[in-house]
């Protein structure tokens, strides 16, 4: 029995791996840093986070007042950030694949941890998604620069880019 859950839960994270990044924990104290320093969250905001994992930004970016919606592959994950979200009535967590779905039309910043082999089809999605909502919109990644593109601010591994409508 015990060797079935495992083994499940092995081939869950697993597939994600392929799919998408793999699950890695952002420290809290970075995103308070990256949340008041980099882009400064309000209560006008409604950020995105791209593979929101166990919904750790979700709830900072609350905690600063803004509004959060997370897309996350794992359902396990998604299961662990409703638990761990369910007080806090601004965050939301889909089990989505990102490449698929659209941004709700009132996101101002979108948030990701992806790495080298997706960033920059990452900012072409948000370009994309600006183009389609008619408003600029931010984009936050953690540890990845986007190739060919320049930070509008940087700080220690965030890096934050202004992303116009064509």
């Amino acid at each position: 029995m015990w060797t079935m859950i495992v083994i499940a839960v092995i081939l869950l994270f697993g597939f994600v791996v392929f799919w998408g990044a793999p699950y890695v924990p952002t420290r809290k104290k970075f995103l308070q840093r990256a949340f008041t320093e980099v882009y400064p969250l309000s209560d006008k905001d409604l950020l995105v986070d791209i593979g929101s994992g166990d919904g750790v930004v979700l709830r900072q970016a609350a905690r600063c007042g803004a509004r959060a919606v997370g897309y996350e592959l794992n359902p396990i994950l998604v299961v662990i950030s409703k638990l761990a979200s369910f007080r806090s009535p601004k965050v939301e967590t889909r089990l989505a694949d990102f490449w698929r779905v659209q941004l709700p039309a009132d996101t101002t910043i979108v948030y990701t941890f992806g790495e080298t082999r997706d960033i920059k089809k990452m900012y072409a999605k948000i370009e994309s998604e600006s183009t389609r909502i008619e408003k600029q919109l931010y984009f936050m990644s953690f540890a990845f620069p986007v190739p060919d593109q320049k930070p509008i601010k940087k700080d220690k591994s965030f890096y934050l880019y202004h992303v116009d409508p064509k």
